[in-house]
């Protein structure tokens, strides 16, 4: 009985595969677009992909894929991404419509010998989420560059505090972070008016500098900018602002008694700030292994963010079940093909054989520092 299952499912798969030829399927789903890649070289397994923060819904077209997407396609793996519904942090849309889009794959490809889900910095947060809630429809998880924690935690206790305090040194450079008007736009003008604004204080600049741990006024204006637009996406959708720091006290190597006494403070609206809570507040637990990897300076999505999810897996006993790297590089998912392909590479060792990849340093940038 196993022989004659075993050689059904086989045949599913040959029955599904693209008879020597790549193959490139782009539709639509319920509003949000897709993109499905079959390699000539298929081997029946399945990776897919959650995209990054985006402010409106992606969309796709024909073309070779980039090179941190190829490299799953060029270990055999068919990959197929959705665009979701709608844009913004849309976490809500990315799942049913991720969902949508493998079940789609399963009707029309069949069921894959073997299902990774992965994502690079809003599509990290997903990856982690999937692994979480969909534990029978995913083996592994590769997460890149993304926010591993709370919501309100790296959104109110980052970017709104980030605001709050920016705010201090420079009232009135920036719209009030919690009623942000509808027309904000975050662009690289954006960034460089602020970035002058700011260059034009030094004192204050460096002030700020050390509180956020930003390397230059250039990474400080365009992260202000994308977490204000971002704070405005996320008033809309919540129904009014989701963040409290009424009862925060900043720590700040300057003067911190000033600090507290001068920033000011916000009540949440409650119904938001349950949206937020919904989407997504991690549990920390794991049952299939997942590998996340970041890089050791990003100027959004700082190290102390995914340091926190360590914890989470140790509070529930999974902590055997995820493994964090880093790459030395700077900037917001600043990862190379070659490094997503060692990771994946390592995920698949781990998932298959139970070797579980060491944490710290990754392994492709430890052989490229000994080759030097």
């Amino acid at each position: 009985m196993r022989l004659i299952t075993a050689l059904m499912a086989c045949a599913t798969i040959c029955a599904a595969a693209p008879n020597g030829e790549p193959k490139v399927e782009i539709g639509e789903i319920n509003g949000a677009k897709f993109r499905i890649d079959i390699p000539a070289n298929w081997n029946g397994g399945l990776v897919m992909y959650c995209h990054g923060y985006s402010p409106i819904a992606v969309t796709y077209k024909e073309g070779a894929l980039p090179p941190v997407l190829a490299v799953f396609t060029d270990q055999g793996y068919a990959l197929a991404e959705s665009g979701y519904a709608a844009g913004g942090w849309a976490i809500q849309e990315a799942v049913q419509d991720t969902e949508a889009l493998r079940r789609h794959f399963i009707a029309k490809y069949g069921q894959p010998k073997e299902t990774f889900i992965t994502g690079h910095s809003m599509g990290g947060f997903l990856t982690m989420l999937f692994m979480e809630r969909f534990p029978t429809s995913y083996d592994a998880g590769l997460a890149l560059c993304g926010p591993l924690a709370p919501t309100t935690y790296f959104m109110e206790r980052g970017a709104f505090d980030a605001r709050v305090v920016f705010d201090y040194y420079f009232p009135g450079a920036l719209p009030p972070p919690d009623k942000i008007p509808a027309d904000y736009q975050s662009t690289p003008d954006a960034a460089k008016e602020l970035q002058a604004v700011i260059d034009a204080s030094p004192q204050k600049a460096a002030a700020l500098l050390r509180y956020s741990g930003a390397h230059s006024t250039k990474d400080l204006a365009g992260t202000l900018t994308f977490i204000t637009f971002m704070l405005l996406d996320l008033q809309k959708r919540a129904g009014g602002n989701p963040f409290d720091n009424r009862e925060m006290i900043y720590e700040s190597p300057d003067d911190y008694n000033m600090l507290n006494d001068g920033v000011k403070r916000y009540a949440a609206n409650p119904h938001a700030a349950e949206y937020i809570r919904t989407w997504y507040t991690p549990t920390g637990r794991l049952t299939h292994p997942m590998l996340a990897i970041h890089t050791s300076y990003d100027p959004l999505v700082p190290v102390r963010i995914p340091n926190r999810y360590p914890e989470l897996t140790e509070q529930t006993g999974s902590q055997a079940m995820f493994v964090q790297q880093y790459v030395k590089h700077d900037g917001h998912c600043a990862i190379l093909p070659a490094e997503i392909a060692a990771g994946f590479s390592e995920l698949r060792a781990w998932k298959d054989n139970g070797v579980k990849p060491h944490s710290g340093l990754h392994p492709e940038t430890a052989e490229a520092a000994a080759s030097r």
